[in-house]
This record gives structure tokens, sequence and C-alpha cells, in this order.
């Protein structure tokens, strides 16, 4: 004889509720990891560049232009330099003079900063106290 308590679901019955408490769980475990990884992932630093108009200045007889372009081959005034040896002798010769004149660095908007940054670290190598870029004024005017 068996014994037949009517509080216990039958076992062929389905349970019709949903354990969420895992779900729940999985989702606070996310949102923590979010939550320590974004401030990660923004590092960068938040830089307003400025956007005026050049400065007019007058190009003296014995400023110096350098120019880079788009390919990222470098000129002496109009004619091509070969290797950043040269450039950096060239640039030694003008530290040496007295008074230095100004180095301006004639950029290609499409070049890259390596290129650019190889004449400011020959410059900085010579000795080279005044160096400047030069840039076009804004199509707008502003």
């Amino acid at each position: 004889m068996a014994i037949r308590f009517s509080d216990l679901p039958d076992e062929d019955t389905d349970l019709a509720e949903i354990n969420t408490t895992p779900l729940v769980d999985v989702m606070l475990v996310l949102l923590i990891i979010f939550l320590i990884t974004i401030p990660v992932i923004n590092t960068s630093v938040a830089v307003r560049l400025p956007r005026q108009a050049n400065q007019l200045q007058q190009s003296l007889p014995e400023t110096v232009v350098i120019s880079v372009d788009a390919a990222g081959a470098t000129y002496w005034f109009d004619a091509r330099l070969s290797e950043s040896q040269s450039l950096r002798e060239k640039l030694k010769a003008v530290a040496a003079r007295s008074p230095q004149s100004e180095v301006q660095i004639r950029a290609d908007a499409r070049a890259d900063y390596e290129a650019v940054a190889r004449v400011l670290a020959a410059a900085q190598q010579a000795g080279i106290a005044r160096i400047g870029f030069v840039t076009e004024a804004p199509e707008n005017g502003h």
C-alpha cells in the first residue's frame, strides 16, 4: 500500500515557472565587466585642435624652407634630398650661423607623421632653435 500526499505535485506535471536567478547573476557579472573595461577603452586625451587663420609672416632671404611631399620625400628648398644624413649636415651648417636662421617646414597634409618627425628630429639633433610650420588659411576664412 502506497502513501500519497496531496500537497506534492505529480512527477508528470511540468513546472510553469522559469528560474531567472542564473540569468540575473550573469547580467550583473557582465555589467561589472563593462563598467571596468569602458574607462580603459576611452583613454585618449580630449584635445580641441585650433582652427584659426595663420599669421602672415614675411619670409626672410636667410629662412630655410624644408618641404615634405605626400609620399614622404624631403626637399631642401626645391632640391630633393636622398638621405637624412645630408639633411642633418645642412641643418648643422644652418645652426652654426650667427644669428641662426629660421627653419620653416612645409608638409603636405597627406604626408605621414613619420616623414615630418624625421625632419624635426634632424633639426633637433642639429641644434636648430627656431622652427616654424607653413600652413594655409582655412577655406571659409575663420
